[in-house]
């Protein structure tokens, strides 16, 4: 029985890990009010349309049909049928992982990894114990290290955690959607099992009915364009939030916010001071309009060659062909950066021809085709797992350090964390926090 003269919980930020957090409260009879800095929901969450009749969206957003049902959606989604990875290594394509199985030096080389055994030490280590020294070198380090922006072997064996499903899991499932016809998941769900009678779909009109169908139930306790000032402690235990200059007594918070962020918003005491120096990857997305359509090998093409400028290409319309207009295709290229450098502030067309200069060997009449890009920046993409506070890192897995204050979603929790694991995750933690304060 909740009490009358209980305080809310404030949660900060209105993405869908806000927004979870918040239904799951509210349907456990808990007050709640929701705090957002901007002045829309949704967050990373969201897609754009132009007038052309494109659509993007924020990065690569995977939504299962499971997730869906969960949220009462799966009505509004489309099946994606088809899905497919292919790594591009000296002009040639190699699909994923068949294609790559068939490189004799990458099979032998996996095999003579199984037989050495030891602690790795690094990501360097993990993908050379995983995979061999071959594949390893060629493919999973170089990648590894354009996305994240640092040496592998200065990153923790810990960003192997997010690549559970394994190839013997890929060949199941990806035989699945061969039968199926359906984009069987694969590694986007880890705390829920995979099979194949989980695919992927796609809202129709976009990622955002997923953060509007959640608030459809709160949005009577959600603040926009009210960012939250100061998370205040006393005795280790959170108490207070300060909004507008003025503090509001609360039972618990919920931060989205990310790990250096969250570090500064608390005041009185210093339990969250390690979290400060957490880095998060910054990253430009230029998303190519063409003529024609499968200009690309696949859906997604790795390029861990270090003379391209990119490392991730996704031409969206060969799996939701919705996503362009007939005729015609999206290429997201996905570029590493830091802010302030010459990729994060290059003006649009000409970042697009600077992308039209690498994309020539793979796409040669690509200038006739291409007619201008939307380039979409974000300076929290991924965060980088360093080793030198791996140990801080594992601590906030556990707790915060603080009583009442809880640290959710992709940003806030500092893991690799796609949509249905942000929602599964969420919902167990609130319900419990709901009956802790119950």
């Amino acid at each position: 029985m909740v009490s009358a003269e209980m305080k809310p919980v404030a949660i900060v930020g209105a993405g869908l890990a806000g927004l979870t957090a918040a239904w799951t409260l509210r349907q456990q009879k808990i007050p709640v009010v929701l705090y957002e800095a901007g002045k829309q929901i949704a967050g990373l969450a969201g897609s754009f349309h132009d007038p052309d009749g494109f659509t993007y969206d924020f990065g690569a957003h995977f939504v299962t049909n499971r997730l869906a049902a969960a949220l009462g959606v799966g009505a509004h989604c489309r099946d994606v049928r088809y899905y497919g990875e292919s790594v591009l290594l000296k002009g040639r394509h190699y699909s994923y992982p068949f294609g790559l199985m068939q490189v004799p030096r990458y099979v032998l080389s996996g095999l003579a990894s199984r037989v050495r055994k030891h602690q790795p030490r690094s990501a360097a280590d993990w993908f050379r114990a995983q995979y061999g020294h071959a594949l390893a070198n060629e493919v999973a380090i170089p990648l590894t290290e354009a996305w994240s922006g640092v040496a592998a072997s200065d990153l923790s064996p810990a960003v192997g955690d997010k690549l559970q499903g394994g190839i013997a899991q890929s060949i199941v499932h990806k035989i699945a959607a061969q039968i199926t016809h359906r984009a069987v998941t694969n590694g986007y769900s880890h705390e829920a099992s995979e099979n194949p009678n989980v695919w992927h779909v796609y809202p129709k009109g976009g990622l955002g009915l997923l953060c509007q169908k959640l608030a459809a139930d709160v949005e009577d306790v959600i603040q926009l364009e009210t960012p939250v000032e100061a998370i205040l402690t006393a005795e280790n235990r959170a108490v207070a939030v300060r909004v507008q200059g003025k503090e509001q007594p609360v039972s618990a918070v919920i931060s989205t916010a990310p790990c250096h962020v969250l570090a500064k918003l608390v005041q009185g005491t210093d339990a969250l001071h390690p979290l400060s120096r957490f880095r998060y990857r910054p990253m430009v997305f230029v998303n190519m309009r063409f003529q024609g359509r499968g200009l690309l090998s696949d859906t997604v093409v790795w390029t861990p060659e270090k003379d391209f400028l990119f490392f991730r290409l996704t031409e969206t319309a060969l799996s939701m062909p919705w996503l362009a207009p007939e005729g015609k295709t999206l290429i997201t290229v996905d570029i590493g950066c830091e802010i302030g450098d010459e990729i994060w502030i290059m003006p649009e067309e000409t970042l697009g021809e600077l992308c039209l200069q690498h994309l020539e060997p793979m796409i040669p009449d690509g200038r006739a085709r291409y007619f201008g890009c939307r380039v979409l920046r974000t300076p929290i993409a991924y965060p980088v797992f360093l080793n030198d506070y791996e140990d801080d890192r594992l601590r906030l897995t556990r707790s915060t350090g603080i009583a009442g204050l809880h640290s959710i979603g992709r940003n806030g929790e500092f893991a690799h964390l796609l949509m249905e694991d942000i929602y599964w995750r969420t919902t167990q933690k609130m319900r419990h926090l709901a009956a802790t304060l119950n």
